[in-house]
């Protein structure tokens, strides 16, 4: 049991010295740092510039396509990479399911070309 302590030993220290130093570098930013707060520094940051309409207002649902399709295509790439480390365990199963997975977003993806959900105007 204890040899297998040890062995978390490194990982214990490496964390000890990270919370130390985030610690020593947020305390020495507070304290070598100006404070000067003013209204211009205390206000709402939107983008750079004051907000001009009620926060409620509606978005074109064009912004919320792009969203998902970048989520989705994402979590592709999340999915690809795992795979191609374990592939040569997966064998032919393996690979046949990811190239129904890659074959069903591809066809997503055709399929938003053509109805415009890339176009931006």
């Amino acid at each position: 049991m204890e040899s297998m302590l040890r062995e978390y030993l490194p990982i214990l220290v490496f964390l000890g010295i990270s919370v130390a130093l985030s610690g020593v570098f947020i305390l020495g930013s507070l304290l070598a740092g100006t404070q000067r707060p003013n209204p211009e520094k205390l206000s709402a940051y939107e983008c750079g510039f004051d907000a001009f309409q009620d926060a409620r207002g509606q978005f074109d649902v064009r912004f919320y396509l792009v969203a998902i399709l970048f989520i989705i295509f994402d979590l592709e790439v999340a999915f690809l990479f795992p795979w191609a480390i374990s592939l040569g365990d997966l064998g032919l199963f393996g690979f046949w399911s990811m190239m129904g997975f890659l074959t069903v977003l591809t066809v997503g993806f055709v399929y938003e070309w053509k109805k415009g959900a890339l176009e931006w105007e």
